[in-house]
């Protein structure tokens, strides 16, 4: 069975552990996605490895944006009525404060999905979802 009849229709948890385990950065990131009544949160588990500011210590910038970008990817890929692999045309990304050694989460909400662009909002948190660490703005091109 093809990756994308596991998501049709609307995302399982199965699903989305099969796709996370299919793209090699997200495994290397180790990005784990919960479902909550049909919304998708995803995991960025502390680890010592992403520390780019060892004083503080804080998460590398680049480990938040590309964990925010997976995370857009994949909650398109699910939301999909035919699921194939998007191409991201950009990435805008707005930090606002430094992302701590800890658990790191993001959401995101598909704002448009058009017949060839869909534009996808990301927040991404550690302690309390009204307290975002950083947002962004992705727009991808979909087959």
């Amino acid at each position: 069975m093809a990756l994308v009849d596991n998501v049709r229709n609307s995302p399982n948890l199965a699903a989305l552990e099969m796709w996370l385990q299919k793209v090699p950065y997200a495994v290397f990131l180790g990005i784990k996605a919960e479902l909550n009544k049909g919304d998708i949160l995803f995991i960025l588990p502390e680890d010592k490895r992403f520390i780019g500011n060892p004083s503080l210590p804080a998460l590398h910038g680049g480990v938040v944006g590309s964990f925010m970008e997976q995370a857009a990817t994949l909650h398109l890929i699910a939301n999909m009525d035919n699921p194939a692999l998007p191409k991201i045309i950009n990435f805008s990304l707005d930090y606002l404060r430094p992302a701590r050694l800890r658990d790191t989460y993001a959401k995101c909400l598909l704002s448009r999905q058009g017949r060839f662009i869909s534009n996808i909002t990301i927040t991404a948190w550690q302690e309390h979802a009204d307290q975002p660490n950083a947002i962004a703005r992705a727009h991808f091109l979909t087959p």
